[in-house]
């Protein structure tokens, strides 16, 4: 595993995600309290940015819906929970220390690489 720094925590707004490009990919990271957790920032059905998307956080749900066409992607497996999107999306570890995240775009935990 190689963590990379991707951001401050403190950039990360709660609820809320920010897109970043650690090591050449494209992350976009979503928090809820100190937890953040990192998916591929591309929609597998219309290729769009998901860190522009409408994301709902909380201790039961964790999802983002893509803006262009309502897809839903699960935020801990990258699978998709609304259609039109049928393929998952990568999903890599985090690791927050002394106030900044750092994710391994090496590391699939999912098993999916990115697009």
């Amino acid at each position: 595993m190689a963590f990379l720094r991707a951001c401050a925590l403190a950039d990360i707004k709660d609820d809320a995600a920010l897109g970043v490009t650690v090591d050449g990919q494209d992350v976009a990271l979503a928090r809820h309290g100190d937890e953040v957790l990192a998916i591929e920032d591309m929609c597998s059905h219309a290729s769009v940015a998901l860190s522009e998307g409408d994301y709902e956080i909380s201790d039961g749900d964790c999802t983002v819906e893509c803006w262009l066409h309502g897809s839903r992607f699960d935020l801990r497996t990258g699978k998709p929970t609304g259609l039109p999107a049928t393929e998952p999306v990568a999903t890599f570890p985090v690791d927050v220390r002394d106030g900044d995240v750092y994710v391994d775009v090496e590391t699939f935990l999912n098993g999916v690489t990115p697009q």
